[in-house]
Order: structure tokens, then sequence, then C-alpha cells
């Protein structure tokens, strides 16, 4: 990728010199959408990238941390309160005598203690 850039850029600035003319600002116009790329590049990992890896640490985090007895909401909107807690999976009792196993990634909100 890099190597095929710099051919670019060397073709570019050799064609005005091949015919004797140096246009003005020529640089400036080269060096322009670069710095423009590398703004947006940047721009884009502060406003997408960096939030995105920040709420993937804290559900991991949260993921790791459940145990039995935690009221948990799933990706799917099941209210549940935690009965088993497996390698990959969790038990959720959501009724008298009725339990599903669910992955431990797609539980979304683990509901304080104090809250229904």
């Amino acid at each position: 990728m890099n190597t095929v850039l710099l051919n670019v850029l060397s073709l570019a600035q050799a064609a005005p010199a091949a015919n004797g003319q140096t246009p003005a600002g020529a640089s400036s116009l080269l060096g322009s959408p670069f710095i423009m790329i590398i703004l947006m590049v940047v721009v884009f990992y502060f406003l997408l990238i960096r939030p995105q890896q920040k709420r993937q640490k804290e559900h991991l985090k949260m993921v790791n941390a459940l145990k039995t007895g935690d009221k948990v909401i799933a990706a799917g909107g099941i209210h549940g309160v935690v009965s088993n807690v497996k390698d990959k999976t969790v038990v959720i009792k959501i009724a008298e005598n009725t339990k599903i196993e669910i992955d431990r990634s797609s539980v979304a909100v683990v509901l304080p203690e104090n809250e229904s």
C-alpha cells in the first residue's frame, strides 16, 4: 500500500517537471488531501472507534462478574434472575419452574440490587 502511494506521488511530482513547468502551489495541493485524510482518521478514531472499544470492555467486565442471584435483562428483552453461571452460558429463571439458558454475551444489563 505504501509503495503504491509513493509511486503515485513520485509520478505526480515528476509530470510537471518533465514539461519544464512547475505550477505554483503544487506541493500544497498534494499535501492538503493527505492532511485531510489523516485528520478524518483521527476524528473517526476518537468519535467512533475508541468509545466502542470502551463499551466492549465494560460489557466484558460486566459479563465476567455475573453471579447467581443477579437480576438481568437479556438482549432480547427477557427479564430474569441468574440461577446458574457456566463457562459460556447463563441459566436464567424467568418464571416459577421456568428456566432458560442463554449465552453470557447476550446479557445486556445487570440490574442493581434495589431495582426490580
